[in-house]
């Protein structure tokens, strides 16, 4: 998934994937920002992966890596309440909302990205455990 593209309305994205509210796109986007910058950040400073980045994509995994990773740090103990209450149960629910935007001109997307990629990437009781969260805070210094 790459940045945003264009500006779709707020209505055209949640006309397409169900029971999310604005916030939680908005989280998305901003988590897209958050995983792009840090998947490119590493691949800059690690020779093995090639330097510098090409593009601005990221992988639906990556993606879903990026956006635990960006709830924990907004939210943290907080985040799995923050994100069910949006609706946010599974990494799938990431995927019908990028490709919500993606329809509506709000992403894009490469011809190998599929809702697919999304599916079960973690288990949520296990990403956003106390103990996972405690740990992701301290590491990130929080």
């Amino acid at each position: 998934m790459s940045k945003p593209v264009t500006a779709a309305t707020p209505h055209q994205i949640l006309a397409k994937a169900g029971p999310y509210p604005l916030p939680a796109y908005q989280f998305v986007q901003e988590g897209l920002r958050f995983t792009v910058r840090r998947v490119h950040e590493q691949r800059a400073h690690d020779d093995g992966l090639g330097g510098g980045p090409t593009t601005e994509h990221v992988s639906g995994q990556q993606l879903c890596m990026g956006l635990r990773d960006y709830a924990i740090e907004q939210f943290g103990m907080l985040a799995r309440p923050v994100l069910e209450g949006w609706s946010i149960r599974r990494t799938d629910d990431f995927g019908r909302m990028v490709f919500a935007m993606i329809e509506a001109g709000a992403m894009s997307k490469t011809p190998q990205d599929t809702p697919d990629d999304f599916n079960g990437v973690y288990d949520f009781d296990e990403a956003f455990a106390s103990e996972h969260v405690a740990t992701s805070m301290r590491a990130a210094g929080a």
